[in-house]
Parts: structure tokens; sequence; C-alpha cells
């Protein structure tokens, strides 16, 4: 077991955030478990190894109940806050995660979702053309964001004006940065709700805010469950998709030569490339807080029970034990093995979709757009100031047709 150096600290987190793979595999090659300094210095183990964070995200030995991984942080000190106020599928243990995730996940799966195409074609296809007559593009706020934001308000009823209103809170929740703290966001958001929820109790509607609310008025759910699951589907509805198309498109943009191979033919190898890119950039980079139950044993390290654990998904889908040459971007790879929506019980609801919208996303953009340059410093590009994600806030490029 190693323990990460605490020297410069703020210094080491902006370099992190910008390039957290040369740091990653240190820890890596290092040891199969480490003891950093999450938040306020917090000592929480992380896991980095391909194999090990696999078995980690479905054995029972690590809990996910937020409740509890605010006790323990609690009886740490530190001050850190991990939104223990807000408990929905992602961050709970079964029965409550069994139960949860059954109210919603009919929506989602691949069947489903495949019927959204027409509709993520739409919206995919109107926001690029949208971009043809303007010189530089941010990528990400013109594109990347309002993708998936939108195609989830529509699942959800929300109206699509309030655009900037989500991403604030997003931001504010994930980031703990911006222009509002977590608590303010959290408490928006929660009024914002109630007066949708009282409109759909007066006027039901074929969406899933109806859905949730008359499971609500029926028993199944709280009024604070139905608050946390809008939260997840909300914010963990478009984070994926909008960190993947900005890295996506970046990482095309410094390989060109597999750029070439993937416009060779958009359509038969766009899956391949998806998986690929989910990969090398995984928008999740690190997932949510577990605890151990009990004793664990990782690789022959022992994590005592009581412990908060970091399982690193973007260390584990670079490790070169499972992957062959894993800091180079392979399009033709096809192993699709990758950890980026999480393994077991907690895997991402909205996998297929987030595939979906990437796939048709990515397939628009080079179809009308032959050159896409960067049109900025890239030592100045902003990054999300979070090491749970791993995605861009901005990105400035220039586009010309074919």
């Amino acid at each position: 077991m190693t323990t990460a150096p605490v020297d410069d600290a703020h210094a080491r987190m902006s370099a992190f955030i910008r390039d957290p793979y040369p740091t990653l595999a240190r820890i890596r090659a290092a040891s199969p478990v480490s003891i950093v300094e999450y938040g306020s210095g917090l000592p929480v183990w992380m896991i980095t190894r391909y194999h090990d964070v696999r078995a980690a995200l479905t054995d029972p030995g690590f809990g996910q109940d937020v409740r509890r991984s605010q006790g323990i942080a609690n009886e740490r000190g530190g001050g850190l806050a991990l939104g223990s106020d807000v408990v929905h599928m992602l961050n709970s243990d079964p029965p409550d995660h069994t139960r949860l995730r059954r109210m919603i996940q009919g929506v989602f799966t691949r069947k489903r979702v495949e019927l959204m195409r027409p509709l993520v074609e739409r919206i995919a296809g109107g926001l690029l053309d949208g971009l043809r007559e303007r010189e530089v593009v941010d990528l990400v706020t013109d594109f990347a964001f309002p993708l998936p934001i939108m195609i989830i308000c529509e699942l959800l009823g929300f109206p699509p004006e309030d655009l900037h209103s989500y991403r604030t809170w997003s931001t504010a929740i994930l980031t703990h940065g911006g222009a509002m703290s977590f608590d303010e966001a959290t408490a928006e958001m929660q009024a914002y709700l109630r007066t949708l929820m009282a409109e759909r109790r007066q006027r039901p509607r074929e969406d899933i805010l109806t859905d949730l609310v008359q499971a609500c008025e029926a028993g199944e759910l709280t009024e604070q469950e139905v608050f946390s699951m809008v939260f997840l589907l909300l914010i963990g509805g478009h984070e994926t998709t909008v960190n993947m198309l900005g890295t996506a498109t970046l990482a095309l943009i410094h390989h060109p030569d597999q750029l070439d191979w993937l416009r060779a033919d958009l359509a038969a190898r766009m899956p391949m490339a998806v998986e690929e890119l989910l990969r090398y950039e995984s928008p999740v980079s690190m997932a949510t807080m577990r605890f151990t139950t009990q004793d664990v044993d990782v690789s022959g390290v022992e994590v005592p029970a009581g412990e908060l654990v970091l399982l690193s998904l973007g260390a584990a889908n670079r490790d070169p034990d499972r992957f062959t040459d894993p800091d180079r971007l392979r399009l033709d790879r096809d192993d699709p093995g990758h950890l980026a929506f999480g393994q077991g019980l907690h895997r991402c609801l909205g996998t297929f979709l987030g595939k979906l919208e990437g796939e048709i996303a990515l397939t628009g953009l080079l179809s009308r757009f032959g050159r896409i340059e960067l049109a900025a410093d890239e030592a100045t590009l902003p990054w999300r100031t979070t090491i749970m994600l791993r995605g861009l806030e901005s990105l400035p490029v220039s586009l010309r047709g074919q």
C-alpha cells in the first residue's frame, strides 16, 4: 500500500485536472490500493487496476449507501459533504436501490432507446444546422450540452427554455463551483420541481415526471424520492454525454489519422469508435464513493471495514494489464470491455442512450463539417474542476463544411 504525497496540493490538483493519467499510472503501478486525500484532507482508499476495480464494482463488500458514507466521513472530520440529503438509486444499496431502479429502468432498455433514435437525430440535426454560418463555435456550450439536456427534458417533460438553470444547478452540485453553492442549487431545484409536480397533479402528461408523481400519489415513492430521482435523471442524464462529446472531439483533433479512418466509413465504424473514445477518456473518471462493509482483500492488500473507497474508472480503462497500448487512441480496437459506465447493480441506467447520443452526435458533426480545428490555446481550455468527472467546460472550434 502506498500513500500519495500531499505537498503543493493546489498546483498538483490543477495539473491533475488537466491530465490525470500520468498520476493515475504512477498510483496504479505502485500498489493495488493507495490512500489519497479527498476533499479537505480526508483519507480515502483508491483502487486503480482494471481487474480490481471491476471486481469491486460487483462486490457487496463495498457498500454505496451515501448516508453511511457520510457517517464515516463525519467521524473522520474534514467537513466533507457527500450529498446525503439526496438519496437516489446511484448512491443507495438494496433493497432501496432495487425498488428505485425498478421504477424507471423500463424507459432505458435497448429496445426503448432505439425508438428514441428519430428524436435524437432531430435534435442533433437542428443544433448542427445552427452552427453552419458561424466561424467559431463553443462545441460544449452550443452542441454537447444542449443535445442531451434537451433529450432528457423531452423524456421528463421539463421546459427546454430553462436549460441554463439546469446547467447552473448541475455545475454547483457536481463540482461545488460556479455561480451558487451546493445547498443553494439543491434548494432552487427542489422549489422548481415542486412547481412542476403540482402542475402534473392537475394536468397529467405522457412523461416520466407524471409517472413519478402518480407513483408518489400511490404511496410507492416519497416526494423526496421523486426529487432525488429527477435530480439523478436530469443531471446524470446529460453530464456523461456532454463530457464524452467534448473530450471525444478534442481527441479526434489530436489524432488526425484516427479521424481519417473514422470518416472513411462513418456509419459502420462509429459504434466501435464510441466505445474506444469512452475508454480513452472516461466521462465519469471516478465512481461514486463506496465504503467497506467488511474487511476486503484487494489483490493482497486488506482494506478494513468502515473505510471510504474510490474506484478510478479512468485509471482502470488505461490499465496496460488489460488494454494493449492503453494510452493510445485506437478507434479500431474492437474491445468494448471498458468500465466507463460502471458494472454490476449500479451500472449506468442510461448506457444505451448515452451511446446512441454519442454515435448520432459525432456522426452528424463529422458528416456536416469536413474540417474541425481547435480555435484556442489548448493550455487555456477549462476542465470540470472535479476528480469525479472528466470533461471540458468549453471547447472553441472552427468548423468548415465538406
